[in-house]
């Protein structure tokens, strides 16, 4: 696969040849390497259900916030290395146990390979919906190769700042770049469209995690979101953050987010005229949202 020969998959573009085992800045190779395929039940409702979503989680990622709840494959790479006939072969399995979609996670730089699992799992009867669940900091290019493979985005937009996102992502570009992913995700695939069931199969959805202390910021997302695309999209508003061992020594990260700034943020959104929005409620920082990465379903 030409891309990984000098690959440029994400805004970082490192230019390494992965295909010879160069590592860029997600540390991995050309060959694929999944951490966990399962159902997995935390995800919004109308992408989870009752059946759940057909989860994958890939290892590494082109983003790695030093907060990230999923830091034992996002930083560690923890993960089990597989041929694209084998993803190909989940993807069905999954369908088999009955998900509700196939919902890629953090599948930036592994892209040329979904792709060619994605065909040939279609080739012999994948018909699920197919959900993209990123980082939002993401390659016009990449994105140009999945038009039309895609049926849900599921981006993060995670900071207003680039101030922030360099302190917390070492991505300084990210508003940017998120923006203009975003906005080409939204000309791919559309206005949402539901099931009868009431489960999305076409659409895209923006989450925001507000993180301790950044109310403000949260509220520029929210802003900047409703006033371009309107009840278009759905936006999927959190305050699920976990201060993880990683974060203990760095203030304000070693903290939970206070429910006054939670409330504040919804409060907002609702003033804007937000209609298609998710919230959280209760304390959701002390219920477990992180899988267990151990190979399962791999």
């Amino acid at each position: 696969m030409i891309e990984y020969q000098e690959c440029k998959l994400c805004p970082r573009e490192c230019k390494v040849n992965r295909l010879e085992g160069q590592l860029g800045f997600c540390k991995n190779s050309s060959r694929l390497k999944v951490a966990r395929a399962s159902l997995h039940f935390f995800e919004e409702p109308c992408l989870s259900g009752t059946n759940g979503s057909g989860a994958v989680f890939f290892s590494s990622c082109s983003l790695k916030c030093i907060y990230c709840q999923n830091h034992e494959i996002s930083e560690e790479n923890f993960g089990k290395e597989i041929t694209t006939k084998h993803l190909a072969d989940i993807f069905l399995s999954l369908q088999k146990q009955g998900a509700n979609n196939i919902n890629l996670v953090t599948p930036t730089h592994f892209v040329p390979s979904i792709i060619e699992a994605l065909k040939l799992a279609k080739q012999n009867g994948l018909t699920l919906p197919i959900v993209y669940n990123s980082s939002g900091y993401e390659s016009l290019e990449t994105l140009k190769l999945l038009d039309g493979l895609i049926d849900i985005y599921l981006p993060d937009f995670k900071y207003y700042s680039n101030e922030l996102a360099y302190q917390y992502s070492k991505a300084g570009d990210y508003v940017e770049k998120a923006k203009l992913a975003i906005d080409m995700m939204y000309k791919q695939v559309g206005s949402p469209i539901f099931n009868d069931d009431g489960i999305m199969i076409k659409g895209l959805m923006v989450r925001h995690l507000l993180l301790p202390t950044r109310l403000n910021d949260a509220k520029k997302i929210i802003a900047y979101l409703y006033q371009k695309y309107g009840d278009d999209i759905y936006l999927s508003i959190m305050n699920q953050y976990t201060p993880l061992i990683e974060v203990r020594n760095i203030p304000p990260l070693n903290q939970v987010v206070d429910q006054k700034d939670y409330d504040e943020l919804i409060d907002y959104a609702l003033d804007l005229g937000v209609k298609n929005a998710y919230m959280q409620e209760g304390k959701t920082q002390s219920e477990s949202f992180i899988p267990k990465f151990d190979t399962t379903g791999v």
